[in-house]
């Protein structure tokens, strides 16, 4: 098992850590940020294919900070392939 701690950058949420197994992700833990969407969407992701969290959380902006906490999830798994 993987373990990933990244810091994310231009969001409220100061440190992303993340457990892949096998190309599966298996645990996400946002640390700051909006608690109650950065928990949805850890739960929404855990159980998937690293490539398809990155598919569909690439791109997604917040308040046009040009980037958000999802998109920095899709980040931090693509500096760990």
């Amino acid at each position: 098992m993987a373990t990933i701690s990244y810091t994310p950058k231009g969001v409220c949420s100061r440190k992303i850590d993340i457990e892949v197994e096998d190309g599966i992700v298996k645990k996400v833990h946002f640390t700051g940020g909006c608690n109650g969407n950065t928990q949805g969407v850890s739960k929404l992701v855990e159980g998937m294919k690293v490539q398809d969290v990155i598919d569909r959380l690439e791109g997604i902006d917040c308040n046009g900070r040009g980037t958000s906490c999802p998109a920095q999830l899709a980040e931090a798994l693509k500096s760990a392939l």
